[in-house]
Parts: C-alpha cells; structure tokens; sequence
C-alpha cells in the first residue's frame, strides 16, 4: 500500500465511508454550482473569489470519486493523496488532472492567505475545474 495513504488512513484524514456512493452524485451537484458561482464571480472581475470558488468546485469534484470507492477525508492533503492511489495508479485518472487540483489548491491558498490572484491564473484554474467536473461526472457514470 502508498505509505503516504496508509497514513492517511491511521491518521484518520482518510476513512472509509459506506453511504459514500449515495452521495457522490450531491457532491457533483456541489461542485457544478461552485463552479457556476466561479464563472459569474469571473465575469464581475472578482478574480479572487473566484479563484477560491473555482478550487472548490474541483474540491466537491474530488470528494465524489473520493465517495465513489466509499471512502470520505478529513484532509485536503490526504484527498489528493487517495485521488492518486484510487484513481491515477489504477489507471482511471490521468496524473494532469492530480497535478492542476494541487495547482488550484496552491492558488486557492494565496488568494485566500496571501491576497494573491491574477487574471490569467483565474481563467486557467476555472477552465480546470470545468474539465475536472466532466471527468468525475464520466468516471462515476461508468461506475
């Protein structure tokens, strides 16, 4: 087993969650509407918020896979870590899609920690998060 989700998993930031199936689909709900709140924040040049709101969509995005194997987190760290380990070294995830959730979480993190954002940097992790919500909604769907 990955040491890094072994710890998760003894730290408790990673436990599993029967009723997680049931509600993956809620999960994606969320995300979707983060993600429609990101694009209209954008369009009002609220880059910062949305930012932040386009990180939680992906966030929301994440948990539903995460909840799709029955799992839940306690961690945004040890979700990334169970992505990896459920997903990307099973095959059913690029590694891209692991690498641009860090990316926005970073981002998330100076923009909420640091007053830190940029246009560019907005439009690219909102265009990520669209994309990472399509790809959990194809990978639950084939589930």
């Amino acid at each position: 087993m990955n040491p890094e989700f072994e710890d998760c998993l003894k730290r408790g930031k990673i436990k599993e969650f029967s009723q997680g199936k049931s509600l993956a689909q809620k999960e994606l709900r969320t995300a979707e509407s983060d993600l429609n709140e990101a694009k209209d924040t954008f369009q009002k040049e609220g880059y910062k918020w949305a930012v932040i709101q386009s990180y939680y969509s992906m966030f929301h995005s994440a948990r539903a896979l995460l909840y799709n194997k029955n799992y839940g987190e306690k961690s945004h760290y040890c979700l990334i870590v169970a992505l990896r380990v459920l997903y990307v070294e099973t095959g059913l995830l690029p590694v891209s899609f692991i690498e641009v959730l860090q990316r926005a979480k970073d981002l998330r993190e100076d923009a909420d920690y640091y007053d830190e954002w940029s246009k560019t940097a907005t439009e690219d992790i909102l265009t990520k998060a669209e994309e990472f919500l399509e790809k959990a909604k194809k990978i639950i769907a084939a589930a």
